[in-house]
C-alpha cells in the first residue's frame, strides 16, 4: 500500500516536522503540503490524497472549516493536529478519531500514522468514520470547551499561559498580543477566533481591538461622549467603545459586589 499524504498547517516549522517524519516511511509515496485552509480544500478536492494531517487552528479557515467545506463524507483519512489539548483530546478520544497534540514525539506520531494506515487499508473511512469525525468536530464547538491555557510557540519552544493570568488582549493585524501582569506574548491568531474559545463569563470584548479579563478589571470610569475607561488591576487604563454597552453591563454585574 502506497499512500499519498497531504500536510496542512499554517506554520512552516510545524509542516516541516511532519514532513521529516514522513520522509523515511516506505509506505508514503507522495507528500504535498498546504499553508492555509483554502488551498487545503482545493488540494483535497483535486488531488484526492489518501491521508491528511490537518491542523485545527489556522487563521481565516480552520481545520474544522476545511473538513466541513470539503464535506465530512468526502474527507480522506484524517489525523487532526492541535495545540489545544484540553478541548480537543476529549472530543477525539470520545469519538475514536486520530489526533496529534503539539509538540508531539516521534513515537506518538508513529502511533497516529500507524492507526491512520490501518483505516486506509481497511476502508474504514466510510459512513461510520465520517460520523465519528462529525461528532468530534461538533464536540469541539460545544460551549463547555473553552480554553484553560494557551500554548505560545517561539522557535522550537512552547510556553503555556493560563487564561486566568491574562489581563487583556490586543489585536495586531493577523496576530494578537496577550498582556500578562509582567510580560507580553504574541500569538498568531485572529481576535475573533480567540474570542470564540474564551469563556464569555470571564472575558469581554470592550473594543474592536481589545478583550479584557473581567476578573482583572479594578474600576470602570465614565468618560466623554458615552465612552468609559477601564482600570485594570495592573494599573493600566483601557478605553471601552461606547457601542459595547452589553460588555459594560457584563463588567458591572460580574464585579464583586456589583
Amino acid at each position: 500500500m502506497k499512500l499519498a499524504v497531504l500536510v496542512v498547517d499554517d506554520e512552516p516549522i510545524a509542516r516541516q516536522a511532519v514532513l521529516r517524519l514522513l520522509k523515511d516511511d516506505p509506505d508514503v509515496a507522495h507528500v504535498a503540503e498546504c499553508g492555509d485552509g483554502a488551498s487545503a480544500v482545493e488540494a483535497i478536492r483535486s488531488g484526492s490524497p489518501d491521508l491528511v494531517f490537518l491542523d485545527i487552528q489556522m487563521p481565516a479557515m480552520t481545520g474544522m472549516d476545511v473538513a466541513r467545506t470539503v464535506g465530512i463524507e468526502r474527507m480522506p483519512a484524517t489525523v487532526f493536529v492541535t495545540a489545544y489539548e484540553q478541548y480537543a483530546v476529549r472530543a477525539f478520544d470520545a469519538n475514536a478519531v486520530d489526533y496529534l497534540v503539539k509538540p508531539f514525539s516521534r513515537e506518538r506520531f508513529a502511533h497516529a500514522l500507524g492507526r491512520a494506515k490501518g483505516r486506509v487499508a481497511s476502508a474504514a473511512q466510510g459512513a461510520d468514520a465520517s460520523a465519528r469525525i462529525m461528532q468530534a468536530l461538533d464536540a469541539l464547538r460545544r460551549k463547555d470547551a473553552y480554553l484553560d491555557r494557551i500554548p505560545i510557540r517561539a522557535d522550537e519552544q512552547v510556553t503555556f499561559v493560563a487564561v486566568d493570568d491574562i489581563v487583556w488582549i490586543k489585536a495586531s493585524r493577523n496576530t494578537v498580543v496577550i498582556h500578562l501582569a509582567d510580560r507580553e506574548h504574541e500569538l498568531r491568531e485572529t481576535m475573533a477566533g480567540l474570542a470564540e474559545r474564551l469563556d464569555p463569563r470571564h472575558f469581554a470584548r470592550v473594543h474592536r481591538s481589545a478583550i479584557v479579563n473581567v476578573r482583572r478589571v479594578q474600576a470602570v470610569h465614565p468618560w466623554f461622549n458615552g465612552y468609559h475607561v477601564l482600570t485594570m488591576d495592573t494599573g493600566q487604563k483601557l478605553r471601552m467603545s461606547r457601542y459595547q454597552h452589553e460588555a459594560f453591563l457584563k463588567l458591572v454585574s460580574l464585579r464583586p459586589g456589583g
